[in-house]
């Protein structure tokens, strides 16, 4: 009979295993974390804070994202009220070049290294290319920032001309771990997604995949997502956590409690120490503003300022002030590269 571990033990072992030797935490560690009681909290946001101090210092990367086409997508992910299989509000709305480039550059004013180009489909049609290549251009001769994009599943030839337009990043979600994918997406498979992130990473763009918690999966799941990330090893990892849509079928569901999701951030940052966490949609809705601070201190090491794709997020002044209050330095565009 296997001994019961306890949130002290594991959060000892965690000691010795990432923060000492930097090895990462196997999925069944993983969920031994998510499943420490509110008691072991403060302790494990404390490890999850040293290991991020250990393997990726003080300094924040700092984001800002716009939509190129919002709404009227073909897939069905239950959470996204961009479906148009849903009777959700967004509808399909195209941004034009002049207004990329003035989002471009009040993400740069922020102090953001990097501007993530968003676009509502199962993946890019030869008419969302060309816009891309004129946005890409646009941005480029009039914003000193970084570049990335995220436009669904793509060919080989996609991930090459987006290589060639100078995108650096590129973001495609795993969105759930495999066994809970089917819960979340029908319209196309979990290996599917997987074919465009490894893609991407053979390519020399830097890979961000995060996922998507609190949709209804059991912590083993949860850590699941965490173990296959680590497997696929992005660069950046951002953490989405759900804010129900009305319309879509995840709309009813509550709200993960805080708790729980600062147990998941400190989780998978013990699951990728040397990965990029990012705080993405729905941190305000599930932390507020105490709970955003926690999470800085407890393995989050970036940060999306201002709104979302279709949810409105914190003021980015509020963010930057909170980062300048913590002595955690904005990450220099250099720095990114």
């Amino acid at each position: 009979m296997t001994a019961q571990v306890t949130g002290t033990d594991i959060l000892d072992v965690a000691r010795e295993q990432v923060l000492e030797r930097g090895v990462p935490l196997s999925q069944e560690q993983i969920a031994q974390v998510m499943r420490t009681g509110d008691d072991q909290l403060e302790a494990l946001l404390a490890l999850a804070h040293e290991v991020r101090m250990k393997y990726q210092g003080p300094a924040v990367e700092v984001e800002g994202i716009v939509s190129l086409k919002t709404g009227g997508c073909p897939e069905d992910c239950h959470f996204c009220s961009q479906s148009g299989q849903f009777t959700s509000p967004v509808r399909s709305v195209w941004l034009n070049i002049p207004e990329l480039v003035r989002a471009a550059q009040q993400t740069a004013a922020t102090g953001a290294s990097e501007f993530c180009i968003v676009a509502a489909v199962r993946g890019p049609d030869e008419k969302l290319m060309q816009q891309m290549r004129e946005g890409v251009a646009a941005i480029k001769a009039a914003v000193d920032i970084h570049v990335a994009a995220s436009l669904g599943m793509l060919t080989q030839a996609q991930v090459d001309e987006l290589v060639d337009m100078g995108v650096h990043r590129y973001n495609h979600n795993l969105e759930a771990g495999r066994s809970y994918f089917p819960q979340v997406v029908t319209t196309h498979s979990f290996d599917e997604r997987l074919d465009t992130c490894r893609m991407v990473k053979e390519s020399g763009m830097e890979l961000c995949c995060g996922g998507l918690v609190g949709m209804g999966e059991s912590i083993e799941q949860r850590a699941e997502l965490a173990a296959q990330l680590g497997e696929l090893e992005p660069h950046e990892v951002p953490l989405n956590f759900l804010n129900p849509r009305p319309g879509t079928p995840f709309g009813d569901l509550e709200p993960m409690e805080s708790a729980d999701a600062l147990r998941t951030i400190a989780a998978f940052r013990l699951a990728l120490p040397r990965t990029i966490l990012r705080y993405a949609g729905g941190r305000e809705l599930t932390l507020g503003d105490l709970g955003t601070r926690d999470g800085l201190l407890g393995g989050i090491n970036a940060v999306i300022v201002g709104n979302y794709l279709t949810t409105l997020g914190r003021d980015p002044k509020e963010d930057l002030a909170l980062l300048d209050e913590l002595e955690m330095p904005i990450k220099a565009l250099n720095e990114t590269l």
